[in-house]
């Protein structure tokens, strides 16, 4: 089995055409005519995961973040983005990465985290422009089986993603019926919330300044951009590994989030 047959099934799965303009998903580095000897799935390519692919005998990593975002005019020692190519190729290491298009799928990122939530009648909260197709796009709203306090669900949305602590707004409504999400970093959502009718919007990377835009129309809850992120990781391992019997496919034991909590 070559990269390259890997990498074609990963394109016809994950949709590389459906990534934001400013993204760099699909395959990023190596050499596809060689042969693929294990995946390991991670969610960042750093150098701890670099290390446990070739223990395990994995020659292909597929991560969500790509581990090339910007522009690359030099490949030294001097950056992270350059030690790890640098690694890579010396290794006979390929990577891959399914980012904003797995974000964009009905059944990816926000797929996941609805259905961990316990959302129901989901459907994307703002459709991607470039996609003929309203279930293509940007973050997800949905229905709670039964109305609950915002306080309550705020704990069980903590006990799921393994939160000690959530950054919240004011609560807007004492109980929460519908649920926006957005895995990563979504302030850009939460107008589209808002018009969505939203009890709650949940994501990362808010600013104090996001929090103020609630005014009162809706919750915001920071949920941390690696934990509303997680259950991408095996999302993308059941992907492959249901696809292909004859090599490992491997969850990375290395993730963590770059955010710690004291």
């Amino acid at each position: 089995m070559k990269l390259s047959e890997v990498i074609q099934f990963l394109d016809s799965e994950f949709h590389p055409e459906y990534q934001e303009d400013y993204d760099n998903s699909g395959f990023l580095l190596g050499d596809p005519e060689r042969e693929c000897s294990g995946v390991l799935v991670a969610l960042d390519l750093t150098p701890s995961v670099i290390d446990e692919a070739m223990a395990c005998g994995a020659n292909l990593i597929v991560t969500h973040h790509p581990f090339i975002f910007g522009g690359v005019k030099r490949i030294t020692p001097a950056t992270a983005t350059g030690r790890a190519i640098m690694t890579l190729i010396k290794n006979d290491l390929a990577a891959y990465a399914a980012h904003t298009n797995l974000d964009n799928l009905p059944n990816g990122i926000n797929g996941i985290l609805s259905f961990q939530l316990g959302l129901t009648d989901c459907r994307i909260l703002r459709p991607l422009g470039a996609a003929s197709s309203p279930d293509i796009g940007a973050g997800m709203v949905g229905q709670l089986p039964y109305p609950l306090p915002t306080t309550a669900f705020l704990e069980q949305v903590k006990a799921t993603l393994g939160l000690p602590l959530l950054r919240v707004s004011d609560i807007a409504s004492p109980a929460v019926s519908r649920v926006a999400i957005c895995g990563g970093s979504g302030s850009f959502l939460i107008d589209d919330a808002i018009r969505a009718g939203a009890d709650i919007y949940l994501t990362g990377d808010l600013k104090y300044h996001d929090f103020q835009r609630a005014e009162g129309r809706i919750t915001l809850a920071d949920i941390g951009h690696y934990e509303s992120e997680q259950f991408g990781i095996g999302l993308i391992y059941s992907v492959i590994s249901k696809k292909f019997s004859n090599f490992a496919c491997f969850i990375s034991g290395q993730g963590k989030s770059f955010v710690n909590y004291m």
